[in-house]
């Protein structure tokens, strides 16, 4: 499969199968988030696998929906804005986007070894401090849900024509 293939293979799953995630290809995702690239090479990431009955409910209250709790696996992406590195002229912080690469990485590896994913950003922030401890400096971007697919969706989502987003100047 080359790399247009698999980008058009991953999607946002939202509905999984309770099969568990074997370890080798969770390894296997990991493995390709800790290679994704970073402002500077800082890698101000951390991935936290939720697995447990207990913290897959606590997470499930942070955003409480019928699809999100079907998955079987989450892997919360933080990152640390003291480690982040910041663009000097304006003290932009690549905190987010490099968080962002490595959760793009994780979808993408995770939609090569036949697994669905969801990036979902929108949690409640504030119960997710109070269920899960973090240093003060890190912060969740977005949790993965992640599973073996109940139910592939019909064709591929709609997608903007080249045209309506490149400029050549």
């Amino acid at each position: 499969m080359n790399f247009l293939e698999l980008t058009k293979k991953r999607y946002s799953a939202r509905s999984y199968t309770s099969d568990v995630i074997e370890q080798e290809k969770l390894d296997y995702i990991l493995e390709c988030a800790r290679f994704a690239p970073s402002a500077v090479n800082y890698q101000p990431w951390h991935f936290i696998v939720v697995k447990s009955d207990e913290n897959r409910a606590k997470l499930n209250e942070c955003y409480p929906r019928q699809w999100f709790a079907t998955a079987p696996l989450y892997i919360v992406i933080c990152t640390d804005i003291d480690v982040a590195w910041e663009r000097q002229s304006d003290s932009k912080s690549h905190a987010d986007i490099d968080a962002a690469i490595a959760i793009e990485h994780i979808c993408l590896a995770a939609a090569e070894q036949g697994i669905g994913s969801c990036w979902v950003c929108n949690f409640d922030l504030e119960i997710f401090k109070s269920n899960f401890s973090l240093l003060p400096s890190q912060y969740p971007v977005a949790i993965v849900t992640m599973g073996y697919v109940e139910k592939s969706p019909d064709g591929t989502s709609k997608r903007k024509e080249l045209s309506e987003i490149v400029s050549t100047i």
